[in-house]
């Protein structure tokens, strides 16, 4: 054992050192993180896409829950107590969630950005409004890419010290887009010439029906206008009938009772479910984007090719 002044020494030494090692200018304590602006999107397809621009650079969330009816949505206090940190707002627009103008009332300066804007729309067939133009154009991915560079746009704006992140990641993005274009033009190419009409509750599809050389049908043209007329009923039996189509199908988001009467009474399958308005969960059929789009056109290739058998399952 150490005795004497060496031994003084010892214990005075470190003592003696400390606040030498806090005055240092080399020392430096560890930064806190980067506040991380929190966007929210008026529902899941949107939010998908701008998590993908943000590269985990923001905080991103949906207003709605996967499998929400978003047409007509009903906030809830959650929902505005969310919103009370938001740094931005991303929208639909074209007539699709208006309800998120009550949702923003009081928010203040939060800017909010339409991601539709600059899609060449086209109008809602047979509906109550005879301006109204179809919302649904992110089922279009040469559409989606005039999303994904509004959102882009939006973050440099919101975030400009990593406004380069976010141009790379909508960049990647928006190539993986053209490849899926690619490869949902080759897949609907293949199928025969008289069944290239797509069926569905809602008349959702079409930007997709355009751009791939489809023709389409529907029992409502809107989901807010959604009511199921004889006349309606009556009216499309007859078109699936006629053009002895394989099979029709309906969305995760509504019931499908209606177009399984139609395939009873027209002869056709039931081919199953789209999705469109919303991704599923995590776990199921169409989490993101990309996954919404291959699942609907891998869909509609088994029932109309005549070779599929009825889908069906839990839209979740």
């Amino acid at each position: 054992m150490l005795r004497g002044p060496i031994h003084g020494l010892f214990l005075v030494l470190p003592l003696l050192l400390l606040p030498m090692a806090c005055g240092r200018s080399d020392v430096v304590s560890p930064a806190a993180p980067l506040q991380r602006p929190k966007v929210l999107a008026s529902f899941t397809v949107v939010a998908d896409m701008a998590r993908e621009v943000a590269c985990g650079q923001l905080q991103v969330e949906s207003i709605t829950k996967p499998g929400a009816e978003i047409h007509g949505y009903e906030i809830t206090p959650s929902d505005l107590r969310r919103a009370r940190d938001a740094d931005l707002v991303l929208e639909n627009g074209l007539g699709l969630d208006r309800w998120t103008h009550r949702f923003t009332a009081g928010l203040g300066n939060v800017p909010r950005v339409v991601v539709s804007q600059g899609v060449a729309t086209l109008p809602i067939v047979g509906g109550s409004q005879p301006d109204a133009v179809n919302p649904h154009a992110w089922m279009s991915p040469r559409a989606a890419l005039t999303y994904v560079a509004n959102i882009r746009d939006a973050f440099v704006q919101l975030d400009p010290p990593r406004a380069a992140t976010y141009r790379r990641c909508a960049d990647a993005y928006a190539a993986r887009i053209r490849a899926l274009d690619r490869e949902l033009a080759a897949r609907l190419a293949g199928l025969p010439p008289r069944h290239r009409l797509l069926v569905s509750c809602e008349g959702a599809f079409s930007y997709l029906t355009r751009d791939y050389g489809l023709d389409e049908a529907w029992l409502w043209p809107v989901n807010s206008e959604r009511e199921v007329t004889p006349q309606r009923m009556e009216r499309l039996i007859d078109t699936v009938r006629r053009r002895r189509v394989p099979a029709v199908f309906c969305e995760s988001t509504v019931d499908a009772r209606a177009q399984q009467r139609v395939a009873r009474e027209s002869g056709a399958r039931f081919g199953g479910i789209f999705y469109v308005d919303s991704l599923s969960l995590p776990g199921g059929a169409a989490p993101t984007y990309i996954d919404l789009m291959r699942r609907n056109v891998d869909t509609l290739v088994r029932g109309l090719d005549g070779n599929g058998a009825p889908g069906g399952g839990s839209p979740l």
